[in-house]
């Protein structure tokens, strides 16, 4: 794709409040076109979905038997298993196996470990495809309270969460806790990464169509110049 078409698609993206739903799309889609390198996941990268399914609950219960169900490489491959289910849209079976996941890591590696996060993270981007706004909520909230208390409120991970959560408000139309969101993420970006980073003018096109959202047509045009103009 041209360099000029990225710009504008990009720019659409963020002037229509949807970047940051996309790039969740992106790396979920990322993640399951490039898994780890480990055998059972070689016919996944061809996208020979029946194939590498068949490979990963092979290799996903051996390690169960083997290993045990909670030891990590056992977690990674019920993960890689919903990660083929979450690709071809069987929402439901890729949601068992990551409710699996998040609870046996939340008790084997505690609810503060990375990993941990990243379960939850992938579960509540399966509630949010399928429009299960409340659910994802409920898990949005938690990965910005453990992130707050962990990482501190102005780490990039932190600020994706609460990202995320605007963009589960968002969805639903609730305007109003949405912006209260992006308002601190865009002024922390703006204090920790500076006003022209991506991110930055990410936080402020964003903010931008929520006022849009609530007919705020005037506040809106004005932040959308000033990314333009940045």
């Amino acid at each position: 794709m041209h360099s000029l078409v990225q710009l504008a698609t990009r720019r659409w993206l963020e002037m229509n409040g949807k970047l940051e739903t996309w790039k969740r799309q992106y790396i979920k889609n990322l993640k399951a076109e490039f898994p780890t390198g480990e055998y059972e996941n070689w016919e996944h990268c061809q996208g020979r979905w029946k194939e590498a399914e068949e490979l990963e609950v092979q290799v996903m219960e051996k390690r169960k038997s083997v290993l045990c169900v909670e030891y990590p490489d056992t977690l990674t491959s019920m993960d890689n298993l919903a990660s083929t289910f979450w690709d071809q849209g069987r929402w439901k079976e890729a949601e068992e196996l990551e409710v699996q996941v998040m609870e046996m890591s939340k008790r084997v590696l505690g609810v503060e470990h990375p990993d941990m996060l990243t379960s939850m993270d992938n579960l509540a981007s399966t509630y949010w495809e399928q429009g299960r706004w409340k659910e994802a909520e409920e898990l949005d909230v938690q990965m910005i309270e453990i992130s707050k208390r962990v990482l501190g409120v102005e780490h990039p991970d932190m600020l994706t969460s609460m990202d995320n959560l605007a963009s589960t408000y968002w969805e639903q139309g609730r305007w109003k806790e949405a912006e209260e969101l992006e308002v601190q993420v865009m002024e922390t970006r703006k204090r920790v990464m500076g006003v022209e980073h991506p991110d930055t003018l990410t936080s402020m096109a964003n903010l931008a169509f929520t006022w849009k959202g609530q007919y705020r047509s005037a506040e809106a045009l004005d932040l959308m110049k000033s990314c333009v103009q940045l």
